[in-house]
């Protein structure tokens, strides 16, 4: 909400909005939300066991981790191609081609034969990734009643959250009929989400004006210069950095080799099982962080949740016993899970409803790729020379400084500060 928006009134310094009186959730947003479960699902069936597939080519835990990285680092080089792409074609057109190209990617991963051949196909995969995401984000972000944006990031948030509880742990289930076989079904997983957008969305293109007019309804665009103005904007780029990092970054590629290395022969389900029960604990915290970011803001659960996930991610690496790892993962699925809707719902405060922020949420993607991209390479080159307990520590005082850049960002209305033009 703008600076210059009209002065509520005491009693509206908050989200007073009965629930009678919210809009509800668009459908094209349903839609997405359901692709997203079926999409998180495949991913969280492939995590458990991506490293340690890379590590069967006989390389260390830092050529396994850039594995994990490769696939940020296409993110972070085509993100701004996407929000061009999503501009032109439309968000339904780049989200389904975006998800096909992961598809296929994916199913490549499967018959890899060597390091290079997994490292190759893995990094194609993050252009369509891309590609779906910037999309996906910026159709969320524009259609997103105001009143209801930390709900609605809650929700879509969640649906990831549900795909990942199962996927691990099938994924490490799944571990005795050899590493290949999960890439095979998450590819097929893939080609069933394209599916469910494309005919859902196909005759749904941009807008409601787009059906009565027969043209693309004209969407203002917002300039990346008036995002910088906003210290929201600023302060979630930092955030982002730091939580692609931690959760995105170390945590998919270091927390499986970590429990191998730890728990010897039950190392492989136990990795399983804290990648699910971190996103349990994400989960855990979506039922209350989506409603309590539309009513309070979003710099206090940024605050709370960011600080929470950065101490148990700095901790983790040091246990030897498997309930004090299995309640770090925990804390820190709840910590990320709080944070995570008031994040999204503050960029979507800078963009506004009903205006186009590809560039805007093309450049707070980046950011997010960026940390997963050096953070594993550079986590994995310690957990190497110094061993993973400094390797997790060094993570999470990083994550640190995402709570120092929201420090300063002042609230307006309950909400952090937004850009100086009203939103419409």
């Amino acid at each position: 909400m703008s600076t210059n928006a009209p002065t509520p009134s005491s009693s509206e310094s908050t989200d007073s909005t009965s629930p009678e009186q919210r809009p509800s959730v668009p459908r094209e947003i349903r839609v997405l939300i359901a692709a997203a479960f079926v999409i998180a699902l495949g991913f969280g069936l492939i995590a458990p066991i991506l490293p340690q597939f890379a590590t069967s080519f006989d390389v260390g835990a830092a050529a396994a981790s850039v594995i994990v990285s490769i696939f940020a680092f296409t993110r972070l080089v085509f993100a701004p191609v996407s929000g061009k792409l999503t501009d032109r074609l439309g968000e339904p057109a780049v989200y389904v081609t975006g998800v096909l190209i992961v598809a296929a990617s994916t199913i490549l991963c499967g018959f890899a034969q060597d390091y290079t051949q997994l490292l190759v196909f893995r990094g194609m995969g993050g252009l369509g990734s891309t590609m779906f995401t910037v999309s996906a984000m910026a159709l969320i972000a524009r259609l997103s009643p105001k009143e209801i944006r930390g709900r609605i990031a809650g929700l879509y948030s969640g649906a990831f959250l549900l795909g990942n509880v199962a996927g691990p742990v099938l994924g490490s289930l799944m571990a005795g009929m050899g590493f290949r076989i999960p890439f095979f079904i998450y590819g097929g997983s893939l080609v069933v989400a394209a599916s469910i957008v494309y005919f859902s969305l196909s005759h749904s293109r941009n807008a409601p004006e787009e059906k009565s007019s027969g043209k693309p309804p004209a969407i203002e665009r917002i300039p990346l210069s008036e995002a910088w103005g906003a210290a929201t904007f600023k302060a979630a780029l930092v955030s982002g950095f730091t939580n692609g990092w931690m959760a995105f970054g170390v945590r998919m590629s270091l927390i499986p080799l970590f429990a191998v290395a730890a728990f010897a022969t039950q190392g492989t389900l136990i990795a399983g099982l804290a990648l699910a029960i971190f996103a349990v604990g994400n989960g855990a915290a979506l039922f209350v962080a989506g409603r309590f970011t539309d009513a309070h803001g979003r710099r206090l659960p940024i605050l709370i949740g960011l600080t929470v996930a950065s101490i148990s991610t700095a901790s983790i690496g040091w246990v030897d016993n498997i309930p004090l790892f299995i309640a770090l993962s925990i804390t820190a699925g709840v910590g990320t899970g709080l944070m995570g809707p008031a994040q999204q719902a503050a960029i979507a405060d800078v963009v506004g409803q009903g205006r186009n922020g590809g560039k805007v949420l093309a450049t707070f993607q980046m950011a997010t790729d960026f940390g997963s991209i050096i953070g594993p390479i550079l986590a994995g080159l310690v957990a190497d020379q110094a061993g993973y307990g400094w390797a997790f520590t060094i993570s999470g005082a990083l994550g640190l400084i995402g709570v120092l850049a929201w420090l300063p960002v002042k609230e307006n209305r309950g909400r952090p500060e937004s850009t100086g033009t009203s939103e419409r």
